[in-house]
């Protein structure tokens, strides 16, 4: 398959896009744009990357960063082709940083944010994030996003994805409606609906970029590897509701086609 260009991606990357959840985008921002985003994040946390005895934490969670890097990082000509050609022209909000960012380091301790989940998107005020919810038609979120701004292997804490697993949780949400569910619905039997999907491992050099459908079921874990991790996973938000005078966009595709609705 071939990798995306500033022309967008390949029919081959949407079709994976709507049937597997998500497309791996390589080169989507530049490694020196990745370094000088390590360097601002280090120094919000108060630490250093020639200091490992300070790094006492499995997990720090930074907020949403506002820095020059990181609004070029979201916004290169590669990434805003592949986010017309999976959300449609027009139909997004251009991100104006990044966030959040759970910087993993080597820790043989339980970091206390594993387990499998999607990414819900309206109901926010709730300070009980169990009773964040998400609906059929994925109001408030186009997509889930995950920017790696350091190289990520199997050890360094990649993110776990449920290859195909949008399809099931559409399916789920669809009888709910408008309204939607909870997190708290979505995960009262952990997923199992999407069980026996494969697991892949968001890995990749430094300036690696998943674009993942909103409802894709995916899992942070622990670091075993030697370096800390440094990975945003903002969402891109839509400008708008679903318009149906619009033609579907490939995440509306997905959905159709997951719960058996003509194209």
């Amino acid at each position: 398959m071939s990798e995306a260009s500033h022309s967008g991606l390949s029919p081959a990357q949407i079709e994976q896009f709507i049937d597997q959840g998500y497309v791996k985008l390589k080169g989507a921002f530049d490694g020196d744009l990745a370094q000088q985003g390590r360097d601002q994040l280090w120094q919000a946390m108060g630490l250093s990357p020639d200091a490992p005895e300070t790094w006492t934490q499995p997990v720090i969670r930074l907020g949403f960063m506002t820095g020059g890097p990181f609004v070029e990082a979201a916004n290169t000509p590669m990434l805003h082709a592949s986010y017309d050609a999976l959300v449609g022209e027009g139909r997004w909000v251009r991100p104006n940083g990044l966030g959040t960012f759970p910087v993993r380091f080597p820790s043989p301790n339980d970091p206390g944010d594993v387990g499998w989940h999607v990414d819900v998107s309206f109901g926010t005020d709730n300070l009980d994030f169990m009773q964040w919810r998400a609906n059929v038609k994925s109001s408030g979120r186009a997509l889930l996003m995950l920017f790696l701004f350091s190289d990520v292997g199997e050890l360094d804490a990649p993110t776990k994805i449920r290859k195909g697993s949008h399809r099931a949780i559409a399916k789920q949400l669809l009888p709910a409606g408008e309204s939607g569910l909870t997190l708290g619905e979505l995960a009262a039997d952990d997923f199992a609906s999407t069980a026996n999907c494969e697991e892949v491992l968001a890995t990749g050099e430094a300036g690696t970029v998943y674009l993942c459908h909103p409802f894709l079921v995916h899992s942070a874990q622990p670091h075993r590897g030697s370096r800390p991790r440094f990975m945003a996973q903002p969402p891109l938000l839509p400008k708008g509701e679903f318009d149906p005078s619009l033609p579907p966009s490939a995440v509306q595709t997905a959905i159709r086609k997951a719960i058996g609705m003509e194209l």
